[in-house]
């Protein structure tokens, strides 16, 4: 808190009012779903009660695989992405002039103008046996087939996974690397070091603040993934968001709730490790003017 708003009660009190709504709209529905997570399912819908019953449907059944598939999917998923977000961050915090940076940060952003749903489907549409993927492999010679593959599979749920929050993770990854003292970097060239090695002792451990930042924000993206797996792995694939939805679809609402618990304190635990690993201040140094 400022020392103005310290001292200055109108400006305490219009910062603890959004405050306090955001804390309200985020933590009243979450205490809802915990609270439902312990109720039990009747024949017809589902009544108050004290029990770990939906708890042990979860962790005694398929669903327990589909957590197990969900964390390998969204892991691999975040690597890849990580794979491609870590370069486009470092060249444009380390290559490009400023304007030209601000443009490419830019055109990262505008696919986003787009409803996502849209451009799940759209994807679809250029994967499929007639889309515009395979008709450009076919003319290149490349394949005499269309390639059935690249629809309702591994691949188009992992490319539909990139193109969603791929673009995200460069953000994180690009502001941890430009708050990095340049005067680290031309000191290390100036005691002998050349660009590897200066990238991987001084640049890399700097910048593990925004790329810990960019793994939490693209994993729970995919861990939670919805949309990408029913478009593009088709009705049978199923992930943990699938399960979910199918649960509300059968007004199983305690299953639903047990399984969205486990997924958030999950993901809470891994934003409490990166508060405890990494300093704030370090990721939004230039941000907080500090």
């Amino acid at each position: 808190m400022t020392p103005t708003a310290r001292r200055d009660p109108l400006a305490l009190l219009a910062l603890c009012i959004p405050l306090l709504g955001c804390a309200l709209l985020v933590l009243v529905p979450l205490a809802v779903m915990v609270t439902v997570s312990f109720w039990e399912r009747r024949l017809i819908g589902f009544e108050p009660a004290l029990s770990l019953e939906a708890y042990r449907d979860f962790f005694s059944g398929v669903r327990l695989q589909v957590l197990f598939r969900s964390l390998g999917v969204a892991g691999l998923a975040t690597a890849l992405m990580l794979a491609l977000a870590y370069p486009v961050a470092f060249v444009c915090a380390y290559r490009l002039p400023p304007r030209l940076t601000r443009l490419v940060l830019f055109l990262l952003a505008v696919p986003f103008l787009v409803n996502y749903i849209i451009r799940t489907f759209s994807w679809a549409g250029l994967l499929a046996r007639n889309g515009a993927v395979n008709r450009l492999l076919q003319a290149g010679g490349l394949v005499e087939q269309p390639l059935d593959w690249l629809l309702f599979s591994d691949f188009a749920v992992y490319m539909g996974m990139l193109a969603a929050y791929m673009p995200f993770m460069v953000y994180p990854i690009w502001l941890s690397l430009s708050t990095i003292d340049r005067r680290l970097v031309e000191a290390s060239w100036t005691l002998g070091e050349g660009p590897l090695a200066t990238f991987l002792r001084v640049v890399l451990p700097l910048s593990l603040p925004g790329v810990a930042a960019a793994l939490i924000f693209g994993f729970v993206s995919a861990f939670g993934e919805v949309a990408v797996p029913v478009i593009l792995g088709g009705v049978g694939y199923q992930l943990l968001g699938n399960t979910i939805t199918s649960s509300l679809d059968v007004l199983n609402y305690p299953l639903a709730a047990a399984m969205s618990t486990v997924a958030v304190l999950g993901m809470v635990g891994l934003l409490v490790l990166w508060l405890r690993l990494f300093d704030l201040r370090l990721f939004l140094g230039r941000v907080m003017g500090r």
